[in-house]
């Protein structure tokens, strides 16, 4: 490693963090705040790897050349022009090589103090897979449990308003964890992505405090929650969130109120449920949701698919759920959340289920 390059361990020193990379390479992960300038968009890198295979490496480094000078002058009319000399970039590519050093050359020539990652993206993600791996051991957590729709992301929300130190993967990963989990208007990050944000979230918390998570599976959505994090969410002590049915219900009215602005998007959502249900169950659900009978459907969707699935599903991942710490909602309400959030960071206000 000379001098213009430093280590992921580094990436805090700098004010700003750009990826040099295509646009396409920037939305399947990127390091977590970076800008990105492409010094050779998704359609020219294509073009350029094609001449270096089908031409020659030099034809397709001239052409390269070109199209780099004209994108790095782009970016620093569009993007830079009054950052002042004192400014310190980091520049990183895909190795760390051509690309981040064509942009390196031309902020020292202006007379930024610019740096280059080494190894480039490669290096930063192997940090982030073994700093998942190491850092995911390091924590105390405490898993809220609680049948679908009890309220245990809103009392995750809660518990870190109040300074709890908590760890809320369904937010990372943009999906509320069930069939009907998807997020109106918001598609999943990449695994990759969910990773790196993981990390950054890792890096953030105290190892002296415990971590307040929301109970998971192996999955979140169509994403996978790094094995060393199941391992050791699954053996950690638990808290049971209880919650009426009737509340249950109007909470998950309230927050999927998306399906019932489109009815026929959760129609077509229930087909996948046809195997484990059959087509009796399944049409009745639809015949609910056709008639607007929205607390019926959501009721009995409760009873006769999620609460049997959980129930299964914590038993066999869960082990200390049996000696749980048990809160109760009252009503749902905002204050309703508050107070059991006081009563968990209070730990004699607690009874054990």
């Amino acid at each position: 490693m000379n001098q213009d390059t430093v280590t992921v361990a580094q990436l805090a020193e700098f004010d700003e963090i750009v990826d040099v990379r295509s646009p396409a390479e920037f939305a399947l992960d990127h390091i977590p705040g970076a800008i990105n300038c492409p010094v050779l968009d998704d359609v020219e890198r294509a073009r350029v790897g094609t001449l270096y295979v089908q031409d020659s490496p030099f034809t397709a480094r001239k052409v390269g050349a070109a199209l780099v000078a004209r994108n790095i002058a782009r970016h620093i009319e569009a993007n830079f022009p009054n950052k002042p000399k004192t400014w310190r970039p980091l520049i990183y590519c895909w190795r760390g090589g051509q690309r981040s050093l064509a942009m390196g050359h031309v902020m020292h020539q202006i007379g930024w103090n610019a740096k280059r990652l080494a190894g480039g993206y490669k290096a930063y993600r192997h940090a982030v897979v073994a700093g998942i791996e190491a850092l995911a051991g390091k924590f105390d957590y405490r898993v809220i449990c609680g049948l679908t729709g009890a309220g245990k992301s809103i009392l995750l929300r809660h518990l870190e308003r109040l300074g709890a130190q908590t760890l809320d993967l369904e937010q990372l990963a943009a999906h509320r964890g069930s069939v009907l989990g998807d997020l109106p208007g918001e598609t999943q990050p990449s695994q990759k992505m969910l990773e790196s944000r993981l990390w950054l979230k890792f890096k953030g918390l105290d190892p002296r405090r415990p971590v307040i998570i929301e109970s998971e599976s192996r999955k979140v959505g169509n994403l996978r929650v790094p094995e060393a994090l199941v391992a050791r969410m699954w053996q950690s002590e638990c808290v049971w969130l209880e919650t009426a049915l009737p509340v249950r219900v109007a909470l998950l009215m309230r927050d999927y109120h998306h399906f019932t602005e489109d009815a026929q998007a959760l129609v077509a959502r229930l087909d996948c449920l046809v195997k484990l249900h059959g087509h009796e169950r399944i049409n009745r659900w639809k015949d609910q949701i056709a008639g607007a009978r929205w607390a019926e459907f959501v009721t009995q969707i409760l009873q006769e698919h999620y609460d049997p699935a959980y129930a299964k599903s914590t038993a066999r991942n869960y082990p200390k759920l049996d000696g749980a710490t048990c809160v109760r909602l009252a009503d749902g309400s905002d204050t309703d959340f508050e107070r059991v959030a006081r009563a968990l960071l209070e730990p004699a206000l607690t009874e054990t289920a």
